[in-house]
């Protein structure tokens, strides 16, 4: 078993584009939950729509890169607009519920047979990435950094993607630094309390939810780019509660916990897989299958995060006086 390989593709997920994308999906939820206390279990849908919206564009409008960005943004605030107007008012368990059901409209609207010109129904879109590595500015060929490889795509996307990940982080820091973060953070403790004071608590749910939702559609953007494929499938609720298992481990009152929290959940992803099929392959183990190893390390992470919820249940990074996960 080559334990410098599998070290080494752990390493490679800790920094890859995916882990950033969760970075910044699992931000948004920190907004939503961990600040403003809105129990959101629809953030793939975001991720949809900022998808989605990117590729049309392309493909579709032959959008420059700017004015796709701009409309997967914009189709996100749309999206936070319809989502929360008439459910903020929800209770937290009606309003988890509610935004799950979202999600999943969301994923079958955009498999609907009658959509499939623009669409691509249950295949997707593809190709729509050309116009991002159109500003790639390295070379093409290999570029080690340490033990890391990249190609000149895979360099640059994965620069853009955590440029992104700690300007969004930097700007939640501002956030909740403000006045207006203190305000979330009140309405998050009771709002009623906060309400009392004069402050419009609906409006700030609202602004909360559009900003979550913001670094979900970016999110969805980057989960896209190395591939430059987007498939329904990709964007169902397992990915929102992948998600929500990356801000658990990290802490969700906490700026940075997101980051942390997934880059954690896909080196443990990686190294378990690596050990497990290491051990299959020198018939160290043999009641399990390659197939079952895949599965099993999603049981182990399951494991780790109960233990840490029982341990430590704000959270690697998280302070158990502001928020313990309840």
């Amino acid at each position: 078993m080559d334990f410098a390989t599998i070290l080494g593709n752990a390493l490679g997920e800790a920094v890859s584009p995916q882990t950033a994308a969760y970075a910044l999906g699992a931000l948004g939820l920190a907004v939503h939950f961990g600040y403003g206390g809105l129990l959101n279990f629809g953030q793939a849908g975001f991720m949809a729509v900022g998808a989605y919206g990117f590729a049309i564009s392309t493909l579709t409008f032959d959008a420059p890169l700017a004015v796709a960005v701009l409309v997967a943004l914009v189709s996100s605030v749309l999206f936070a607009l319809v989502l929360g107007i008439p459910t903020l008012r929800l209770r937290a368990d009606y309003l988890a519920i509610v935004t799950i059901a979202a999600a999943e409209i969301v994923r079958y609207v955009v498999t609907t047979n009658s959509l499939t010109s623009v669409t691509g129904s249950a295949n997707g879109l593809a190709s729509f990435e050309r116009t991002f590595y159109a500003f790639n500015p390295f070379p093409p060929g290999s570029y080690n950094l340490g033990p890391l490889r990249f190609n000149d795509r895979s360099l640059w996307v994965t620069l853009v993607a955590w440029g992104i990940v700690l300007l969004c982080a930097l700007i939640v820091l501002l956030l909740m630094r403000s006045p207006w973060g203190r305000v979330l953070k009140g309405i998050r403790e009771d709002e009623d309390a906060v309400r009392s004071l004069g402050k419009n608590v609906f409006l700030y749910k609202m602004q909360a939810l559009i900003i979550g939702g913001i670094f979900g559609s970016l999110a969805g953007i980057i989960f896209t780019l190395p591939t430059g494929a987007v498939q329904p499938a990709n964007y169902g609720t397992e990915l929102t509660f992948f998600l929500w298992t990356a801000l658990l481990i990290g802490g969700m009152a906490t700026v940075f916990g997101s980051i942390v929290g997934s880059m954690i959940f896909w080196v443990v992803l990686s190294l378990t897989q690596g050990i497990l099929l290491g051990l299959i392959q020198a018939d160290v183990i043999t009641f399990l299958t390659a197939a079952q190893a895949g599965q099993l390390r999603y049981i182990l992470v399951g494991v780790a995060l109960m233990s840490l919820m029982i341990f430590r249940p704000q959270g690697i990074l998280g302070n158990k006086k502001e928020l313990a996960f309840a």
